[in-house]
């Protein structure tokens, strides 16, 4: 089934939803939002722009680079025009109250062949424009969220035909029915209650085990479980930020992962004392092993997720993050995130978490964040500060 303008107009309800939901104060008349999009997805990005008008919104619209354009930049750029940020963007995100994503990718290997290095040294140099992002999104001037658009390539690496694919995404994002948007909402409170349950425990460490996998990882102090909050359509998960000091044992991605144009298949992480100190992979080794060097915070985990297979529709590998890690199917999913952790996992003001505390709480830094998912059955068992231990996930579903 091909998006008609009525899942269109659905698409852009639901992330005006989630944009509005995302950020704590409200936003304004006059407020500046950036929107990147792909080209395939200009479509939707029309009708999203009418409405953002209308809502008396400043609009930018800012493409990506084609396959071509990028792939050229990682051959030809010398260390100057690696970490170039051209004059006004430090200005532009300080200015910014919201932004969205429309991801529309027209290949997904074109990097294959790119220096590790040069992607990595392209990524540091923009975090200093993420941290101010994420310092405005702490105060509560800033919202963000993105979304998927189908395309052939997309298809292709999922094994799917495009009407399949978009199927996907037509059930993932509630797009066939009357108000996507009041769908959201109902997950949003659903989500609501299973977050304030999870909540309420004191809990020493997680413990996940499947076929493939047996980890344990340690929230921290100060943390909160959060998700269902707007920042991704579709977003299904509940995740933290965990201590990355308390991360142990073996951990096992068995869904695939496109990553700055390079694949990446089976990978496999053993943790001692928070770290990764081994990474294996049945395709593209090298490329995950110059990830987690990409800086000291790249092979520690800043993200700890669960996906309850009653909220997600989404039933088939995406070849896409955003859907592959909301996954619902037959188990639903966890995932790990190596790299950066969410401040907004601080249970208390995060505008009042300075770097050094967040060093003493175990948040993560990184220029990383890389979400490896694993679909296998399992169970995820609490072990309270007690010592009673409680079973949280199993078969995939919470257990509240």
């Amino acid at each position: 089934m091909p998006l008609t303008t009525s899942h269109l107009e659905g698409y852009a309800d639901a992330l005006i939803w989630g944009l509005l939901k995302s950020r704590t104060a409200r936003f304004r008349r006059g407020d500046i939002i950036l929107i990147r999009y792909d080209s395939p997805a200009a479509g939707l990005l029309e009708i999203l722009y009418d409405k953002l008008l209308d809502r008396g919104m400043h609009v930018i619209p800012r493409a990506g680079l084609s396959a071509r354009m990028e792939r050229s930049f990682f051959e030809k750029a010398n260390g100057r025009q690696l970490v170039f940020l051209p004059p006004g963007e430090r200005e532009l995100y300080e200015a910014l109250s919201g932004s969205i994503y429309l991801h529309a990718p027209e290949s997904l290997t074109h990097l294959k062949d790119a220096d590790p290095k040069k992607i990595a040294g392209s990524v540091i140099a923009r975090k200093a424009l993420r941290e101010i992002l994420d310092r405005r999104e702490a105060a509560g001037r800033f919202g963000w969220t993105l979304c998927t658009f189908p395309t052939i390539e997309l298809a292709r690496n999922a094994r799917l035909t495009i009407e399949e694919y978009t199927d996907q995404i037509i059930k993932g994002c509630f797009l066939d029915s009357d108000s996507p948007a009041s769908r959201w909402e109902n997950v949003f409170r659903q989500a609501g209650a299973i977050k304030k349950w999870l909540n309420g425990m004191d809990v020493s460490y997680y413990h996940v085990e499947s076929d493939n996998v047996d980890l344990r990882i340690r929230p921290g102090k100060r943390r909160r479980w959060i998700g269902v909050s707007g920042h991704n359509i579709p977003s299904f998960e509940l995740f933290l930020s965990p201590d990355w000091r308390g991360t142990e044992g073996r951990y096992f991605a068995n869904q695939p992962s496109f990553r700055s144009g390079n694949y990446v298949e089976g990978i496999r992480l053993l943790f001692e004392k928070g770290r990764a100190v081994k990474v294996e992979a049945a395709s593209g080794e090298d490329f995950a092993a110059g990830q987690l060097s990409m800086d000291r915070g790249a092979g520690r985990v800043g993200e700890f997720s669960l996906t309850d297979r009653r909220f997600s529709r989404i039933d088939r590998f995406m070849a896409d993050t955003l859907f592959d890690e909301n996954y619902g199917g037959q188990w639903g999913n966890c995932h790990i995130a190596l790299g950066a952790s969410y401040a907004d996992t601080y249970d208390g003001d995060p505008t009042e978490l300075t770097k050094e505390m967040k060093r003493n709480l175990g948040f993560n830094d990184s220029a990383l964040h890389w979400d490896l998912v694993n679909t296998e059955r399992k169970v995820v068992r609490a072990r309270l500060s007690t010592g009673e231990i409680i079973t949280i996930f199993e078969n995939g579903v919470f257990c509240r």
